[in-house]
C-alpha cells in the first residue's frame, strides 16, 4: 500500500502525541484518527496519569473520534499509531470498524499480530512501518532511561 503525504503528516502528529506521553513519563505511544483528511480524534497513553490500564493512546483517540463524529463506527477513518496496537486496542479498532490502520514500529512482544491477528474488522486495511525508525527510537529511548 502506497503512503501519501497525508499519511506522513498524520503519523508525525501521532509522534507529537507520543512525545507528550514521553514527557509525562508515560509509555510514548501516540495516535491520530483522521477522516476525509481531517483529524477527528487524538490521544496518547494515559495509563499512569489515570491509573487505568485501558487508557492507551488508541482508546483515547477512538473515543474522541466517535464523539466528534457522533458515531460508534469509523469505517471511513484511518487510525495512525506510533506502535503496533496491542490485542485490546486492536479489538476496539475492530469493534469500531475502523477502515484503515497505519502504524510505525512493530511490537513483537505485545502486538496484536502476535496474539490476535484476526481481531480487526475484515475490511480493515493495515499498513506498517511508516516512520518506523522515529517511532521505535522514541520507545527505545524511553525504556533506556527507565533502566538507568
Amino acid at each position: 500500500m502506497q503512503q501519501t503525504n497525508d499519511d506522513i503528516r498524520f503519523m508525525r502528529l501521532a509522534l507529537e502525541e507520543a512525545q507528550l506521553a514521553y514527557e509525562a513519563d508515560e509509555v510514548p505511544v501516540g495516535c491520530i484518527v483522521a477522516c476525509r483528511g481531517q483529524i477527528v480524534g487524538r490521544g496518547h497513553n494515559l495509563t499512569e496519569t489515570l491509573s487505568d490500564v485501558t487508557a492507551h493512546a488508541e482508546m483515547q483517540a477512538i473515543t474522541a473520534a466517535m464523539q466528534t463524529l457522533g458515531s460508534k463506527y469509523l469505517p471511513d477513518c484511518t487510525l495512525y499509531v506510533t506502535v503496533e496496537p496491542c490485542a485490546m486496542c486492536a479489538g476496539a479498532i475492530g469493534w469500531a470498524q475502523v477502515g484503515r490502520v497505519v502504524y510505525g514500529a512493530a511490537d513483537a512482544k505485545r502486538g496484536y499480530s502476535v496474539f490476535a491477528p484476526k481481531v480487526l474488522h475484515p475490511k480493515c486495511k493495515v499498513q506498517s512501518g511508516l516512520l518506523e525508525e522515529d517511532c521505535a527510537d522514541l520507545m527505545t529511548q524511553f525504556f533506556k532511561n527507565k533502566r538507568k
